[in-house]
């Protein structure tokens, strides 16, 4: 099975996504600072600090998610109970952004997100239960 290119594939995707997402929140960051934009009185400078934390927020999720993908793509196992959380995670987070970009931003955006989520979801059921793990403990394998 292609489970090693699967999983170090992701880990590129989410690699290269990381940065990206930083840049787009410090993009709209900007936007905020230049234009002194609040929202129901807030003061500017933390709409900015909140949208540069974002930013490095989802960057380092992104960071760590990859990791995971490249752990067991490297390892060739499969990820650990919190390493499984965090491609979940990472996973209903692209599918939920997925949602609403493609409303806002065209279906272009809509693929790339769901393209990340098929390998993303890819990753985790290519390294799901093994045959030996699936049997019952300490028994042994049965005669051919």
């Amino acid at each position: 099975m292609a489970r090693r290119p699967i999983a170090l594939v992701t880990a590129a995707v989410l690699f290269l996504e990381a940065p990206g997402i930083v840049a787009i929140n410090g993009i709209m960051a900007g936007f905020v600072e230049a234009q002194s934009m609040s929202l129901d009185g807030m003061d500017p400078d933390a709409m900015v600090a909140g949208t540069w934390g974002l930013g490095i927020g989802s960057g380092v999720a992104l960071v760590l998610c990859g990791l995971v993908a490249l752990l067991a793509g490297v390892r060739d196992r499969r990820p650990g109970r919190a390493g499984r959380g965090l491609l979940i995670g990472c996973a209903v987070v692209h599918g939920i952004l997925g949602a609403v970009a493609v409303g806002l931003l065209g279906w272009g955006a809509f693929a790339f997100l769901m393209a990340v989520v098929g390998l993303v979801v890819l990753t985790l059921v290519a390294y799901g239960k093994t045959e030996e793990a699936a049997g019952a403990p300490g028994e042994a394998p049965a005669a051919v």
